[in-house]
Order: structure tokens, then C-alpha cells, then sequence
């Protein structure tokens, strides 16, 4: 593979049933493009966790997702209503998912830490009220 390629995803909000669609459709572009089954674990993993926050908390956004040889560069963004804490939200467990939705399985304060840990840089931007991008990179 030479170069960049750029994928985009619109991650449909509240929408339990297409949730991790995209963190499907990007594993198999990238076990089609060759890529090794532990970085495309750890893409999965990372996308898959930031998809259910957008769905969860923010009313969907987007992922786009970069692809070069040496690297995977993967960027949430939606215009939900900020992350307060931070620090507070990297916290293992800690989580601001409402009850229905702890009910079905989700929000059990995992998403950020394990979207951490399945990726060599993670860097958040967030504003109350106005939305968070995430910034991910897994390198190959």
C-alpha cells in the first residue's frame, strides 16, 4: 500500500442496533488490505468503544479513519454535550450513562480507558456543550 487512505463513517445516534457498525466495516477493509490481526484488534476495540459513547451520550458524529503503512490514525467527533472531567472520565469504571442504558448492557465506564489502551497516542478535546473530538493512533 502506498500512501494514505481515508475512510468515513456517520455513527447514528441512540441507535443500539448499528452500533459497532463501523468498527465492523473497518476490520474487514483492513484485514482485506493485509494489516496484522493485532492491529486490527486494537483498532476494533478502540473504535468500537468510541462509537458506543457517541451513541450513549453524544447523539452519534462521525469517524474518519486514516490508513498509512506505518500508522492508523482514527478521529471521533461529535457536537454531544462535552466531556466535564476529563481525568475524571479516564477513571476505570467511572461512567455518566443514564440507567436504561446501563440496563442493556452499556456504560459500564470502560469506553474511554480501553480506547486508551488499545492505542499508542490518544489525545481528547472537549467543550461543554459544544461536543469532543478524539484523536486516536495505532501503529502498525
Amino acid at each position: 500500500m502506498a500512501g494514505e487512505i481515508n475512510f468515513h463513517f456517520d455513527i447514528d445516534g441512540g441507535n443500539f442496533t448499528s452500533a459497532g457498525e463501523a468498527s465492523v466495516r473497518i476490520k474487514k477493509l483492513l484485514r482485506d488490505m493485509g494489516f496484522p490481526p493485532d492491529v486490527i484488534r486494537r483498532v476494533s476495540v478502540a473504535m468500537y468503544e468510541g462509537e458506543i459513547n457517541m451513541v450513549i451520550h453524544a447523539n452519534g458524529g462521525s469517524a474518519d479513519v486514516n490508513v498509512s503503512p506505518d500508522k492508523i490514525e482514527i478521529i471521533l467527533a461529535d457536537s454531544g454535550p462535552g466531556i466535564k472531567n476529563i481525568e475524571l472520565a479516564m477513571q476505570e469504571g467511572y461512567s455518566t450513562a443514564p440507567d436504561n442504558i446501563r440496563s442493556l448492557g452499556f456504560g459500564a465506564g470502560m469506553g474511554l480507558p480501553n480506547m486508551k489502551r488499545y492505542t499508542d497516542e490518544m489525545r481528547i478535546e472537549s467543550e461543554v456543550g459544544r461536543g469532543t473530538t478524539i484523536y486516536m493512533t495505532v501503529n502498525v
